[in-house]
């Protein structure tokens, strides 16, 4: 069963046909929130916002371990992560669709990983490349036999948040290596890999990064609801389409 979490833009997932919620009880904590239940065009998935239904719950205090732990006790299959960035490299524009295939973490202070604790041993993972190839190279599809164009491959950073970075800090990122910037792929993907759930982000430029285009003098919030309802209209078509939707299935410019 695909597991998507949704974040700022995609709160909730309009196309999912519910059958009922659930509260998870983790090892870790509570999750963000319930656990949605349903199907896409037919087929099983499950969704959890990952900053709480009413958007409460900022970057750096969601509890990413038992989100995660959720989704995996029942029986994710896959984890699609849909998140709005900033883009960083100049071909990057509000509305683009990308599948970043790295990250660099910038974050701090986060519980990152299950491995820890009295008495729990050592253990190391490889992180070479963060986001599952199979999975990316579906949605790319998917997006393809829509007619949606979706950006492949970037490098993700991952800020601390809740406050966005300064030009400056833009620009030490671009000097990194950086094409994109957020706040909550860390450590949200290092803990899929530990459980071994295929993991894959979309993300959505929501805006020029501080310093940058439109940008430049600074985010222009007012215009970000706009180009995040449209662009993920789309990125739920492209959702339709990976499950399996046929014939009949909601219109790629929906933005319900």
């Amino acid at each position: 069963m695909l597991a998507i979490i949704g974040g700022s833009g995609l709160t909730t997932l309009s196309n999912l046909d519910v059958s009922h919620r659930e509260v998870v009880r983790t090892p870790y904590g509570e999750p963000s929130g319930p656990v949605v239940f349903g199907q896409i065009c037919g087929k099983p998935a499950m969704f959890l916002p990952r900053h709480g239904y009413g958007h409460t719950i900022p970057p750096h205090t969601v509890n990413y371990r038992a989100n995660l732990w959720a989704l995996n006790h029942h029986k994710a299959t896959g984890v699609i992560s849909v998140a709005s960035v900033g883009g960083i490299r100049n071909d990057l524009q509000p509305g683009d669709i990308v599948l970043p295939n790295q990250i660099i973490d910038y974050t701090w202070g986060r519980k990152s990983t299950y491995f820890d604790g009295n008495g729990t041993p050592v253990t190391h993972i490889d992180f070479t490349e963060p986001y599952d190839r199979d999975l990316s190279r579906r949605i790319h599809e998917a997006g393809e036999q829509l007619g949606i164009k979706i950006k492949l491959g970037g490098v993700y950073a991952a800020t601390q948040g809740p406050r966005l970075e300064t030009a400056a800090e833009i620009n030490r990122l671009e000097r990194d290596g950086a094409d994109l910037v957020g706040m909550t792929g860390m450590p949200e993907a290092a803990l899929a890999r530990e459980l071994g759930l295929p993991y894959v982000a979309i993300n959505v430029i929501a805006n020029h990064a501080a310093g940058r285009g439109s940008s430049a003098n600074g985010i222009h919030f007012e215009s970000l609801d706009v180009v995040l309802q449209e662009a993920m209209g789309k990125v739920k078509a492209i959702i339709e389409k990976l499950v399996g939707c046929q014939n009949g299935c909601q219109s790629v410019n929906s933005t319900e």
